[in-house]
Formats: C-alpha cells, structure tokens, sequence
C-alpha cells in the first residue's frame, strides 16, 4: 500500500512565463523510456513479484522502498510541467468566461505538444518529448534478483543523464529546479543499486562513479540539495516497514568519500501551489467560479468549514486553520 500526502517533494518555482515548448521537452522525463514513470513501475511491479522476500529482506526493502519515493518524483515532474504550461492560454481576464468564438488557442498551434491543450487540460501527460504515449514494455521485472538489481543501476544512469540533457535544453525555472533536485536524489538511488549489487554478487561498480560523468557539485540548483546532505541520504518512506534497508545501503559516498545514511523518516515535502484555472481548456471548467459556488455549499451542507480546507502553498495559513477546525469536527462527530 502507499499512504499518499497531498505534499511534493520539494518547492518549485511558481508560473512565470509559459513555455510549452519547454514542457514538451520536460515530458520526457515523465514518460520516456528513462522517465519517472520508468523507474516508478520497474520498481512497484519488481517489488509485487519478489518471491522469497524474507530470505532477501534487505534488497526487497530496498526495491520496494525505493518505488515509494518515485511515485512522489512522477508528481513532481507533472508540477513542473503544470507551471511550465501555466498562463500558455488566455485567461477570462475579469469577463465571465473565455469567449471560444475568437480561438483562444490559436497562438498555441504548432507550440509544444498539442495534446496538452487538446487531451490533457493543459497539463502532464503520460508520454514522452515527442508525444508518445508511455509503455508497459519499458518494465523490467524479471524475478532474477541480480538481473533485476543490474537493470535498475542502469535504468538509474539513463534517467541521470536524461535529465541533464533536459537542464540543457530548457531555461525555464521550473524546468531548472526539477532536473537539479532528480539529479540529486537519481544518484542517490544509483549508488543504492550499485551497492546492493556488490554486496550480493562482489562486482565493485563504485569505479564506474561518476556514470555519466555529471559534475553535480558543480550546477547551481544541485547545490541546496547537496548542502542539506541530500547526496547522502536514502529516505524510509513507511512508518513501521523497509527496517532493513541499512543492511545494504552504507559505506562512502563513491563520488565524495562521505558516508551514506539512511534517514528514518521520510522527507517532509512543500505544500503544492494552487495553480490557477485555464479556461480556455475547460479546467477544471469553462466558468470555475460555479464549481467553487458548489463546492462551497457542500461543505457547509456536510459540516464543514466554508472556507477550503487541505494545505497549499499560496494560502497556507488560511488553509491550515480550514483544515484544523474541519479536523475537530470530524473528530467531535467520530465521539457521538
């Protein structure tokens, strides 16, 4: 199971100037062969199909563990295109909706990919840069403990190098932020790979760091990530579970001689913004403000707060004190 938190991982930029040209080149690392949503299921389903996992502990946790936190990356890149593609078309500007007459999407045509404004509210989807959708075939889920292991280390170091190839290419600052954070934390999960091969099978694949030669210490938005020691650390992304994962994940950094650390909690994470409604797409509606007025009465109709409870980051005070008097109710209801 996934006990999931309405958090990302880190903080993004809020939308700046759109560029869908940009988002399109961002969606390979969602949906490309080497894109979170790749490394995400190669993991899940490698971890549904361990047989024998009690005689294995430390390398299913690890698995297993690892796919937790890769479902929180795929978020995370859907966010960065979310903003990229923010403001792309036109907003009612204070009139009552988007007059559909005057094509509003016409300055679009021919940017970026067309699907997300055509098919996706003009937001992520599951496909790669060039539009494709993603596939099943990109799983590797052999059952073949080593093999498995072997893969990931290099489905790992195509995910690493994608992503720099994308920092490359796109200048947004979203864009920037995302590719410097996944560089981080995919050489975390690198170096996780490589020691669990060589505690299992001896290979010493710490020579072959840094694969491929990125200079991490050297980008601007690695920096606040290595900092906090984020190049060291490989999350517990459960309460109780995934104990065993220091069993496999301990010795230096093979890049910087520190040492490796598990950390017993999971990352905090930030606050998810509140991105505005598009109109012109029909998200979440042609008029949004009806969808408000109605959410806002079914609130009240159920006991609720008026105002809207849960936590982002552009009203977080506001919604912390929604969400708490919401939470008293709730619990005040559960006691009768």
């Amino acid at each position: 199971m996934i006990l999931r938190y309405d958090r990302i991982a880190m903080e993004l930029p809020p939308p700046s100037e759109p560029d869908p040209a940009g988002a399109a080149a961002v969606q390979e690392l969602l949906g490309g062969r080497f894109g979170e949503m790749s490394t995400f299921l190669n993991y899940t389903f490698q971890s549904f199909n361990f047989r024998g996992r009690q005689g294995a502990r430390p390398f299913y946790d690890l698995v297993a563990n690892i796919a937790a936190e890769e479902f929180g990356h795929v978020e995370l890149v859907a966010t960065a295109i979310n903003t990229m593609l923010t403001g792309a078309s036109p907003t009612a500007n204070g009139r009552p909706s988007v007059d559909a007459t005057k094509s509003p999407l016409a300055d679009v045509k021919g940017v970026g990919n067309p699907q997300h404004f055509l098919a996706g509210g003009q937001a992520a989807l599951p496909q790669d840069s060039n539009g494709r959708p993603w596939s099943g075939d990109y799983v590797f889920s052999s059952g073949d403990l080593v093999e498995d292991l072997t893969h990931n280390f290099f489905l790992e170091t195509g995910a690493r190098n994608n992503k720099l190839k994308v920092y490359e290419m796109v200048e947004h600052p979203a864009a920037r932020a995302l590719t410097g954070y996944l560089l981080v934390r995919g050489g975390v999960h690198q170096i996780a790979y490589a020691r669990a091969i060589e505690k299992l099978t001896g290979a010493d694949l710490k020579k072959m760091f840094p694969t491929p030669r990125i200079a991490t210490d050297k980008i601007p938005e690695c920096k606040p990530h290595i900092e906090r020691g984020d190049h060291l650390r490989l999350y517990r992304f459960s309460l109780e579970d995934f104990q065993e994962l220091p069993a496999v994940f301990n010795g230096p950094n093979p890049e910087t001689g520190e040492d490796l650390v598990v950390f017993e909690q999971a990352p905090e994470g930030v606050p998810p913004r509140d991105l505005p409604p598009q109109p012109a797409v029909f998200a979440p509606d042609y008029a949004p403000e009806e969808i408000s007025e109605i959410a806002t009465k079914l609130r009240q109709q159920a006991g609720l707060p008026k105002e809207p409870t849960g936590l982002v980051a552009d009203l977080k005070e506001a919604t912390k004190r929604s969400t708490k008097t919401a939470t008293s109710r709730s619990k005040a209801r559960s006691r009768k």
